[in-house]
Protein backbone atom coordinates (compact mmCIF):
# COMPACT_ATOMS: atom_id res chain seq x y z
CA UNK A 1 0.00 0.00 0.00
CA UNK A 2 1.37 3.30 -0.97
CA UNK A 3 1.24 6.15 1.74
CA UNK A 4 0.74 9.65 0.33
CA UNK A 5 3.36 12.16 1.34
CA UNK A 6 2.19 15.77 2.26
CA UNK A 7 3.64 18.46 0.08
CA UNK A 8 6.54 20.35 1.73
CA UNK A 9 5.83 23.92 2.98
CA UNK A 10 8.00 26.35 1.20
CA UNK A 11 10.23 28.73 3.17
CA UNK A 12 8.67 31.66 1.31
CA UNK A 13 5.20 30.82 2.64
CA UNK A 14 6.50 30.42 6.20
CA UNK A 15 8.26 33.78 6.10
CA UNK A 16 5.14 35.54 4.95
CA UNK A 17 3.14 34.01 7.79
CA UNK A 18 5.67 35.17 10.36
CA UNK A 19 5.66 38.71 8.93
CA UNK A 20 1.87 38.90 9.20
CA UNK A 21 1.97 37.70 12.80
CA UNK A 22 4.58 40.29 13.70
CA UNK A 23 2.52 43.05 12.09
CA UNK A 24 -0.56 42.04 14.06
CA UNK A 25 1.40 42.03 17.29
CA UNK A 26 2.73 45.51 16.59
CA UNK A 27 -0.79 46.88 16.10
CA UNK A 28 -1.77 46.04 19.67
CA UNK A 29 -1.45 48.98 22.18
CA UNK A 30 1.27 48.69 24.79
CA UNK A 31 -0.09 48.70 28.36
CA UNK A 32 0.20 52.09 30.18
CA UNK A 33 2.55 52.06 33.19
CA UNK A 34 0.90 52.72 36.53
CA UNK A 35 1.27 56.28 37.85
CA UNK A 36 3.88 56.38 40.61
CA UNK A 37 2.75 57.27 44.11
CA UNK A 38 4.26 60.61 45.02
CA UNK A 39 5.98 61.23 48.30
CA UNK A 40 5.03 64.52 50.00
CA UNK A 41 6.06 66.39 53.10
CA UNK A 42 3.27 66.92 55.60
CA UNK A 43 2.84 68.83 58.83
CA UNK A 44 0.21 68.74 61.52
CA UNK A 45 -1.71 71.96 62.02
CA UNK A 46 -1.28 73.34 65.51
CA UNK A 47 -1.58 76.67 67.26
CA UNK A 48 1.58 78.72 67.70
CA UNK A 49 2.60 82.08 69.10
CA UNK A 50 2.55 85.10 66.84
CA UNK A 51 6.18 86.15 66.62
CA UNK A 52 6.36 89.39 64.66
CA UNK A 53 4.92 92.80 65.52
CA UNK A 54 3.45 95.52 63.35
CA UNK A 55 6.17 98.01 62.53
CA UNK A 56 5.91 101.33 60.72
CA UNK A 57 8.66 103.40 59.14
CA UNK A 58 8.81 106.88 60.61
CA UNK A 59 10.95 110.00 60.60
CA UNK A 60 12.39 112.04 63.46
CA UNK A 61 11.13 115.62 63.33
CA UNK A 62 11.20 118.67 65.55
CA UNK A 63 7.97 119.22 67.40
CA UNK A 64 8.02 122.87 66.28
CA UNK A 65 9.32 123.78 62.83
CA UNK A 66 9.14 127.43 61.80
CA UNK A 67 9.05 128.85 58.28
CA UNK A 68 10.57 132.28 58.56
CA UNK A 69 9.97 135.01 56.01
CA UNK A 70 10.46 138.77 55.72
CA UNK A 71 7.76 140.99 57.14
CA UNK A 72 8.18 143.35 54.20
CA UNK A 73 8.57 142.87 50.46
CA UNK A 74 11.79 143.37 48.58
CA UNK A 75 14.73 141.90 46.71
CA UNK A 76 17.03 139.51 48.58
CA UNK A 77 20.62 140.74 48.47
CA UNK A 78 22.28 138.26 50.85
CA UNK A 79 21.51 134.90 52.42
CA UNK A 80 23.71 133.90 55.32
CA UNK A 81 21.82 130.77 56.44
CA UNK A 82 22.87 127.34 55.18
CA UNK A 83 21.13 124.00 55.51
CA UNK A 84 22.32 122.15 58.60
CA UNK A 85 23.55 125.32 60.32
CA UNK A 86 22.66 125.75 63.98
CA UNK A 87 21.49 129.27 64.73
CA UNK A 88 20.79 131.20 67.90
CA UNK A 89 18.19 133.92 68.52
CA UNK A 90 19.33 137.13 66.82
CA UNK A 91 21.32 135.43 64.05
CA UNK A 92 20.83 137.22 60.71
CA UNK A 93 19.59 134.69 58.16
CA UNK A 94 19.04 136.86 55.06
CA UNK A 95 18.80 140.50 54.00
CA UNK A 96 16.70 142.60 51.62
CA UNK A 97 17.76 145.71 49.74
CA UNK A 98 17.03 148.37 52.44
CA UNK A 99 17.39 151.57 50.36
CA UNK A 100 13.69 152.24 49.83
CA UNK A 101 12.92 151.65 53.50
CA UNK A 102 15.79 153.88 54.58
CA UNK A 103 14.51 156.69 52.35
CA UNK A 104 11.01 156.27 53.77
CA UNK A 105 12.43 156.43 57.29
CA UNK A 106 14.32 159.63 56.43
CA UNK A 107 11.13 161.16 55.04
CA UNK A 108 9.23 160.23 58.20
CA UNK A 109 11.89 161.84 60.38
CA UNK A 110 11.71 165.04 58.29
CA UNK A 111 7.93 165.14 58.70
CA UNK A 112 8.36 164.63 62.43
CA UNK A 113 10.80 167.56 62.56
CA UNK A 114 8.32 169.77 60.74
CA UNK A 115 5.54 168.71 63.07
CA UNK A 116 7.78 169.42 66.05
CA UNK A 117 8.38 172.95 64.80
CA UNK A 118 4.67 173.56 64.25
CA UNK A 119 3.86 172.28 67.70
CA UNK A 120 6.51 174.48 69.33
CA UNK A 121 5.16 177.54 67.50
CA UNK A 122 1.60 176.73 68.55
CA UNK A 123 2.78 176.27 72.15
CA UNK A 124 4.50 179.65 72.15
CA UNK A 125 1.40 181.37 70.74
CA UNK A 126 -0.80 179.70 73.31
CA UNK A 127 1.40 180.83 76.14
CA UNK A 128 1.40 184.42 74.88
CA UNK A 129 -2.38 184.51 74.42
CA UNK A 130 -2.90 183.11 77.88
CA UNK A 131 -1.00 186.12 79.25
CA UNK A 132 -3.11 188.47 77.18
CA UNK A 133 -6.27 186.84 78.37
CA UNK A 134 -5.17 187.25 81.95
CA UNK A 135 -5.00 191.01 81.28
CA UNK A 136 -8.37 190.98 79.44
CA UNK A 137 -6.74 192.10 76.22
CA UNK A 138 -8.38 189.24 74.24
CA UNK A 139 -11.62 187.33 74.45
CA UNK A 140 -12.09 183.84 75.77
CA UNK A 141 -13.01 182.64 72.27
CA UNK A 142 -9.66 183.77 70.87
CA UNK A 143 -7.84 181.87 73.60
CA UNK A 144 -9.83 178.72 72.81
CA UNK A 145 -8.86 179.00 69.16
CA UNK A 146 -5.19 179.09 70.14
CA UNK A 147 -5.65 176.09 72.39
CA UNK A 148 -7.26 174.16 69.53
CA UNK A 149 -4.36 175.06 67.23
CA UNK A 150 -1.88 173.80 69.80
CA UNK A 151 -3.76 170.50 70.29
CA UNK A 152 -3.86 169.95 66.51
CA UNK A 153 -0.13 170.60 66.21
CA UNK A 154 0.52 168.20 69.12
CA UNK A 155 -1.54 165.48 67.42
CA UNK A 156 0.31 165.96 64.13
CA UNK A 157 3.62 165.65 65.97
CA UNK A 158 2.56 162.41 67.62
CA UNK A 159 1.39 161.08 64.28
CA UNK A 160 4.74 161.97 62.69
CA UNK A 161 6.64 160.34 65.52
CA UNK A 162 4.60 157.13 65.13
CA UNK A 163 5.35 157.21 61.42
CA UNK A 164 9.07 157.48 62.21
CA UNK A 165 8.84 154.42 64.46
CA UNK A 166 6.90 152.49 61.83
CA UNK A 167 9.31 153.33 59.03
CA UNK A 168 12.20 152.46 61.32
CA UNK A 169 10.68 149.04 61.90
CA UNK A 170 10.20 148.58 58.17
CA UNK A 171 13.89 149.28 57.63
CA UNK A 172 14.85 146.79 60.36
CA UNK A 173 12.53 144.18 58.86
CA UNK A 174 14.84 144.12 55.85
CA UNK A 175 17.00 141.80 57.99
CA UNK A 176 15.57 138.30 58.54
CA UNK A 177 16.62 137.35 62.07
CA UNK A 178 16.18 134.02 63.84
CA UNK A 179 13.89 134.34 66.84
CA UNK A 180 14.58 130.84 68.21
CA UNK A 181 17.50 128.47 68.56
CA UNK A 182 17.42 125.61 66.08
CA UNK A 183 18.77 123.96 62.97
CA UNK A 184 18.19 125.23 59.44
CA UNK A 185 16.45 122.40 57.61
CA UNK A 186 15.62 124.12 54.32
CA UNK A 187 16.32 127.26 52.30
CA UNK A 188 13.45 128.30 50.06
CA UNK A 189 14.70 131.55 48.49
CA UNK A 190 17.97 132.74 47.01
CA UNK A 191 19.73 136.12 46.54
CA UNK A 192 18.33 138.11 43.65
CA UNK A 193 14.82 136.81 44.18
CA UNK A 194 12.05 139.32 44.83
CA UNK A 195 9.76 138.11 47.59
CA UNK A 196 6.56 139.44 49.04
CA UNK A 197 5.89 139.87 52.73
CA UNK A 198 5.50 136.53 54.48
CA UNK A 199 7.04 134.38 51.73
CA UNK A 200 8.98 131.51 53.44
CA UNK A 201 12.72 131.95 53.03
CA UNK A 202 14.29 129.73 55.70
CA UNK A 203 12.91 126.75 57.61
CA UNK A 204 14.18 126.15 61.14
CA UNK A 205 13.62 123.10 63.34
CA UNK A 206 13.45 124.45 66.85
CA UNK A 207 15.66 122.96 69.53
CA UNK A 208 13.84 121.00 72.21
CA UNK A 209 11.18 118.34 71.95
CA UNK A 210 11.37 115.73 69.19
CA UNK A 211 8.65 113.61 67.58
CA UNK A 212 8.61 110.44 65.53
CA UNK A 213 6.07 110.83 62.75
CA UNK A 214 4.63 107.87 60.85
CA UNK A 215 1.42 106.89 59.04
CA UNK A 216 -0.97 104.04 59.79
CA UNK A 217 -3.81 102.64 57.63
CA UNK A 218 -7.42 103.47 58.31
CA UNK A 219 -8.25 100.12 59.91
CA UNK A 220 -5.47 100.58 62.52
CA UNK A 221 -5.79 104.26 63.36
CA UNK A 222 -8.75 103.79 65.70
CA UNK A 223 -6.72 101.35 67.84
CA UNK A 224 -3.99 103.91 68.62
CA UNK A 225 -4.88 106.35 71.37
CA UNK A 226 -2.97 109.40 72.68
CA UNK A 227 -0.84 108.38 75.64
CA UNK A 228 -0.31 104.77 74.51
CA UNK A 229 3.31 103.48 74.48
CA UNK A 230 5.35 103.00 71.31
CA UNK A 231 8.72 101.30 70.95
CA UNK A 232 11.12 103.16 68.66
CA UNK A 233 13.98 101.34 66.92
CA UNK A 234 16.65 103.13 64.93
CA UNK A 235 17.14 102.00 61.35
CA UNK A 236 20.82 102.95 61.28
CA UNK A 237 21.74 101.23 64.54
CA UNK A 238 21.56 97.44 64.60
CA UNK A 239 22.74 97.02 68.18
CA UNK A 240 19.27 96.52 69.58
CA UNK A 241 19.09 100.06 70.98
CA UNK A 242 15.48 101.20 71.39
CA UNK A 243 13.64 104.23 72.73
CA UNK A 244 10.36 104.46 74.58
CA UNK A 245 7.85 106.88 73.15
CA UNK A 246 4.31 108.00 73.84
CA UNK A 247 1.63 108.78 71.30
CA UNK A 248 1.12 112.54 71.41
CA UNK A 249 -1.27 113.10 68.53
CA UNK A 250 -3.33 111.10 66.04
CA UNK A 251 -4.58 112.94 62.96
CA UNK A 252 -8.30 113.63 63.00
CA UNK A 253 -8.64 113.12 59.23
CA UNK A 254 -6.99 110.84 56.69
CA UNK A 255 -4.51 112.12 54.15
CA UNK A 256 -6.30 113.02 50.93
CA UNK A 257 -3.84 111.06 48.77
CA UNK A 258 -2.60 108.10 50.81
CA UNK A 259 -5.73 107.68 52.97
CA UNK A 260 -3.54 107.08 56.00
CA UNK A 261 -3.54 108.75 59.40
CA UNK A 262 -0.48 110.57 60.72
CA UNK A 263 0.67 109.61 64.21
CA UNK A 264 3.12 111.72 66.23
CA UNK A 265 5.07 110.07 69.05
CA UNK A 266 6.95 112.10 71.65
CA UNK A 267 10.45 110.84 72.48
CA UNK A 268 13.26 111.97 74.75
CA UNK A 269 15.13 114.75 72.95
CA UNK A 270 18.39 113.91 74.71
CA UNK A 271 18.38 110.37 73.31
CA UNK A 272 16.74 111.19 70.00
CA UNK A 273 18.38 110.17 66.70
CA UNK A 274 19.36 113.04 64.39
CA UNK A 275 16.69 115.10 62.70
CA UNK A 276 15.35 113.39 59.59
CA UNK A 277 16.63 109.97 60.66
CA UNK A 278 14.55 106.94 59.67
CA UNK A 279 13.25 104.87 62.57
CA UNK A 280 10.81 102.00 63.07
CA UNK A 281 7.82 102.46 65.35
CA UNK A 282 6.10 99.53 67.05
CA UNK A 283 2.83 100.66 68.69
CA UNK A 284 2.06 98.47 71.68
CA UNK A 285 -1.65 98.85 70.94
CA UNK A 286 -1.18 96.99 67.64
CA UNK A 287 1.22 94.33 68.95
CA UNK A 288 0.11 90.70 68.47
CA UNK A 289 3.25 89.13 69.91
CA UNK A 290 2.42 86.02 71.94
CA UNK A 291 -1.11 85.59 70.54
CA UNK A 292 -2.06 82.01 69.67
CA UNK A 293 -2.74 81.62 65.95
CA UNK A 294 -2.73 78.92 63.26
CA UNK A 295 0.28 79.24 60.98
CA UNK A 296 1.42 77.45 57.82
CA UNK A 297 4.59 77.81 55.78
CA UNK A 298 4.10 79.74 52.58
CA UNK A 299 5.21 76.65 50.62
CA UNK A 300 1.95 74.95 51.65
CA UNK A 301 -0.22 77.59 49.98
CA UNK A 302 -1.34 77.58 46.37
CA UNK A 303 -3.65 79.65 44.24
CA UNK A 304 -7.05 78.13 43.48
CA UNK A 305 -9.50 80.23 41.50
CA UNK A 306 -9.75 83.61 43.22
CA UNK A 307 -8.63 82.32 46.60
CA UNK A 308 -5.97 80.34 48.43
CA UNK A 309 -6.04 76.61 49.18
CA UNK A 310 -3.95 73.83 50.71
CA UNK A 311 -3.79 70.06 50.28
CA UNK A 312 -5.12 68.12 53.28
CA UNK A 313 -4.02 64.48 53.72
CA UNK A 314 -6.67 61.87 54.51
CA UNK A 315 -4.93 59.45 56.88
CA UNK A 316 -7.35 56.60 56.12
CA UNK A 317 -7.00 56.50 52.34
CA UNK A 318 -3.64 58.30 52.11
CA UNK A 319 -5.08 60.62 49.48
CA UNK A 320 -5.15 64.40 49.30
CA UNK A 321 -8.05 66.81 48.97
CA UNK A 322 -8.13 70.53 48.34
CA UNK A 323 -9.13 72.81 51.22
CA UNK A 324 -9.76 76.54 50.81
CA UNK A 325 -8.21 78.75 53.49
CA UNK A 326 -8.31 82.43 54.40
CA UNK A 327 -4.98 84.13 55.03
CA UNK A 328 -5.09 86.85 57.68
CA UNK A 329 -1.53 88.18 57.56
CA UNK A 330 2.10 87.11 57.48
CA UNK A 331 4.38 86.29 60.39
CA UNK A 332 7.90 86.22 59.02
CA UNK A 333 8.04 83.41 56.44
CA UNK A 334 4.77 81.89 57.63
CA UNK A 335 1.17 82.74 56.86
CA UNK A 336 -1.37 83.24 59.62
CA UNK A 337 -4.57 81.38 58.70
CA UNK A 338 -7.86 82.92 59.77
CA UNK A 339 -10.23 80.17 58.56
CA UNK A 340 -10.35 76.90 56.64
CA UNK A 341 -8.22 74.58 58.79
CA UNK A 342 -8.37 73.25 62.34
CA UNK A 343 -5.69 71.93 64.68
CA UNK A 344 -4.83 68.28 64.03
CA UNK A 345 -5.21 68.39 60.25
CA UNK A 346 -2.32 67.09 58.16
CA UNK A 347 -1.36 69.58 55.46
CA UNK A 348 1.04 69.03 52.59
CA UNK A 349 3.90 71.49 53.11
CA UNK A 350 5.92 70.95 49.91
CA UNK A 351 5.26 69.90 46.31
CA UNK A 352 1.74 71.27 46.29
CA UNK A 353 1.76 72.22 42.60
CA UNK A 354 2.13 68.66 41.28
CA UNK A 355 -0.84 67.11 43.10
CA UNK A 356 -4.43 66.60 42.05
CA UNK A 357 -7.61 65.92 44.06
CA UNK A 358 -7.88 62.33 45.23
CA UNK A 359 -4.28 61.50 44.35
CA UNK A 360 -2.69 58.79 46.44
CA UNK A 361 0.54 59.81 48.16
CA UNK A 362 3.09 58.59 50.65
CA UNK A 363 4.87 60.58 53.32
CA UNK A 364 8.37 61.66 52.48
CA UNK A 365 11.16 60.87 54.96
CA UNK A 366 14.47 62.65 54.75
CA UNK A 367 17.01 60.01 55.67
CA UNK A 368 19.67 62.70 56.10
CA UNK A 369 17.62 64.70 58.57
CA UNK A 370 17.67 63.63 62.20
CA UNK A 371 14.87 65.96 63.17
CA UNK A 372 11.79 64.58 61.43
CA UNK A 373 8.42 65.84 62.52
CA UNK A 374 6.61 63.58 64.98
CA UNK A 375 3.21 63.86 63.28
CA UNK A 376 4.62 62.78 59.93
CA UNK A 377 6.47 59.83 61.48
CA UNK A 378 3.35 58.71 63.32
CA UNK A 379 1.26 58.83 60.16
CA UNK A 380 3.87 56.86 58.26
CA UNK A 381 3.93 54.16 60.97
CA UNK A 382 0.17 53.77 60.85
CA UNK A 383 0.27 53.56 57.06
CA UNK A 384 2.84 50.77 57.20
CA UNK A 385 0.76 48.83 59.73
CA UNK A 386 -2.20 48.93 57.38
Amino acid sequence: MTVPIAPAISFRTLGAALLVAASLAACKEAPQPAEPIRAVKVMEVGSGSYGSTLEFAGEVKARVESRLGFRVAGKITRRQAEVGQHVEPGTVLAQLDPKDYQLAADAARAQAAAAQTSRDLAAADLQRYQGLRAQNFISEAELQRRESTFKSAQAQLEQAQAQVASQGNQARYANLVADVAGVVTAVEAEPGQVVSAGTPVVRIANDGARDVVFAVPEDRASLIKPGSPVLIRSWAENNGHTLDGTVREVAAAADAVTRTYTVKVAIDAAKSPPLGATVYAQPKALSLAGAQVLKLPTSALRREGQGTAVWVLDKTSMTVRSQAVQVATADGNEAVIAAGITPGMLVVSAGVHVLSPGQKVTIYHDKYSKASTAPAAAVAAKAEQR
